[in-house]
């Protein structure tokens, strides 16, 4: 990770044990970097889109959640496959009871 990468990572993005279990977040909130990753690579939003989803975050925060994400992919990568994992194994285990809707 180059020194303005560093930089501007503890400038938007602070990582706590305490604080949703230590994964990378944008600082003074507790949306993680994987939820910025998530909307922006699988769900094709713009960062522009992202600020209307998350309107207290500005447009350099979730820029610096993109950039972190770059720098740090192969964990950021890891912690979205866990979370689908969890998803995918809640849905097996209480599936819908909504007529029409069915789990994978």
């Amino acid at each position: 990770m180059s020194r303005a990468t560093s930089s501007i990572s503890s400038d938007f993005i602070s990582q706590t044990p305490d604080i949703c279990g230590g994964a990378p977040v944008i600082v003074g909130t507790r949306i993680r970097v994987s939820h910025i990753v998530y909307r922006y690579e699988r769900e094709r939003q713009s960062p522009d889109e992202i600020v209307q989803a998350y309107p207290h975050l500005t447009l350099a925060q979730v820029h610096a959640a993109l950039a972190y994400y770059y720098s740090h992919q192969e964990l950021i990568d890891k912690e979205i496959a866990s979370s689908d994992e969890l998803l995918l194994k809640a849905k097996q285990t209480f599936p819908s009871k909504v007529p029409g809707h069915s789990n994978p």
